[in-house]
């Protein structure tokens, strides 16, 4: 099962005040992505420990107490397994995965880990009220490049149809083995990894409160080519 809060439309426009504590998050998933309030940097989960990445590049242990605009977590099962090749990158994988799972229909959740040649992440800083739309903020990320890094790609894959609510195709976040770095995932090399992926057919999304900036904002537009200049 995928637990959702929030809806990736709802953060392309600019909603970034927390909704539901990472201890709340935790009783959903043990393994996920999203962000926290403000829009304060990058998050990865990885077995129960929640990890922020700021726009220092430094992955920070998250407080139980702190919350999130949006995240998705799911309480991960391994399902298959496949060895990637040496120099995959991104878009590779992406094509790769594409042709191993069972159907494009469904909800997977797609771990990597192994040794990586080159490894592009980012991260984003705490916004203010009046928030900016994401798209803006994204003018003023900070980029991250890592030569020969171990690690932990975290994330899913999303079927097309979740257009709006979720990022069709793949989000993904990366930590470090050591567990002091990371940020989303802009590119890659693979030297030596294994993809687990987990295999899901339930999706439940938590809406913000009833007097949240979620319900004043227009969420009838196609909001894809925003969404794709974000992800990548």
């Amino acid at each position: 099962m995928l637990f959702q809060v929030s809806t990736i439309d709802a953060l392309l426009e600019g909603v970034y005040d927390g909704t539901l504590s990472i201890s709340t998050l935790k009783k959903y998933g043990d393994f996920g992505i999203g962000t926290f309030s403000s829009l304060d940097g990058e998050m990865v989960e990885l077995d129960y420990n929640f990890y922020q990445v700021k726009t220092d590049g430094v992955a920070y242990k998250v407080a139980d107490f702190e919350q999130t605009p949006f995240a998705v977590v799911t309480m991960f099962d391994v399902d298959q397994k496949e060895n990637l090749s040496q120099d995959m990158d991104y878009k590779e994988l992406e094509n790769y995965i594409d042709n191993v799972i069972p159907t494009l229909n469904a909800f997977y959740a797609i771990k990597i880990e192994g040794d990586f040649k080159y490894m592009k992440t980012r991260s984003v800083p705490a916004q203010e009220k009046p928030y900016p739309k994401l798209p803006d903020v994204i003018e003023h990320q900070s980029v991250f490049e890592f030569q020969d890094i171990s690690g932990t790609i975290v994330g899913f894959r999303c079927p097309s149809y979740i257009e709006g609510i979720n990022v069709p195709g793949y989000h993904l976040h990366f930590i470090s083995s050591n567990r002091d770095s990371g940020g989303h995932v802009l590119d890659f090399l693979v030297q030596e990894a294994i993809a687990k992926i987990d295999y899901t057919s339930q999706f439940i999304l938590i809406l913000p409160d009833e007097g949240s900036d979620f319900y004043n904002i227009d969420l009838s537009q196609d909001k894809q080519q925003e969404l794709e200049k974000v992800e990548k």
